[in-house]
């Protein structure tokens, strides 16, 4: 008789803890710095970006921690959290280019050099919104639903799986808004910054796969309640 194959139940552990909120607060500065260096766009020899490629696939490597430490209604509430205060992030800019600024010349200067920087945030900011809660939602969505079928084991299976699937959907619907932002004109342009950030944060995201990993065991050792929320 063939037995059927069990698995580890899969363990999490609950957000009233530091170690979440400092997650989150990182987390969330992150992804603001993101939407601000998003809005300049960068030319790498052949290759097209902007300039927030680097830190933006940290905030996907946090949201892999707290799926897999905390769950997926924790990583959601992280990131519907996160974008509100970015949401909060460009109101504020707004109001600040809004207020009215000293009539010299270094003041006109200072009030153009705003509005060129912090503009165009907040389409950037929708491109984000729109792209990064698809993604992140599916990525700790594909996380944890590893997780529960196969318990503990193959950490490194659900962050990789995860972060292509979660990547390519975040990718495609940021490009498509935030491409006309920042100057990007022409299909072929378009084909290089979609392909090109998809496999740059996908890359980046397996090249830390042993740093996530690292850093996951490090707060399950040190997290009191971790064990004691299972699904």
């Amino acid at each position: 008789m063939t037995q059927l194959q069990t698995f580890p139940r899969a363990k999490f552990a609950s957000i009233g803890s530091p170690y979440f909120g400092i997650m989150l607060a990182v987390m969330a500065v992150v992804l603001i710095l993101s939407n601000i260096g998003a809005a300049k766009g960068v030319l790498l020899g052949p290759v097209v970006t902007d300039g927030g490629f680097f830190l933006f696939p940290l905030a996907y490597i946090l949201g892999d921690v707290i799926s897999e430490v905390y769950g997926f209604k924790a990583a959601r509430k992280a990131i519907v959290t996160t974008f509100a205060l970015s949401v909060f992030a460009s109101l504020c800019y707004w109001v600040i280019i809004a207020l009215p600024g000293f009539g010299d010349e270094y003041g006109l200067a200072k009030q153009a050099a705003l509005e060129n920087a912090l503009g165009p945030v907040p389409l950037i900011v929708l491109a984000s919104l729109l792209g990064f809660l698809a993604g992140q939602t599916i990525n700790s969505w594909v996380l944890v639903r590893m997780k529960r079928r196969f318990g503990e084991p193959k950490l490194w299976a659900r962050l990789m799986g995860s972060s292509g699937v979660g990547e390519f959907a975040d990718t495609l619907i940021f490009c498509s808004i935030a491409a006309s932002v920042i100057g990007i004109t022409g299909f072929g342009m378009f084909a290089n910054y979609v392909v090109v950030g998809f496999v740059y944060k996908t890359l980046v995201e397996f090249l830390f796969v042993p740093v996530t990993t690292a850093v996951i065991g490090w707060v399950k050792r040190r997290e009191p309640s971790y064990g004691a929320v299972a699904a």
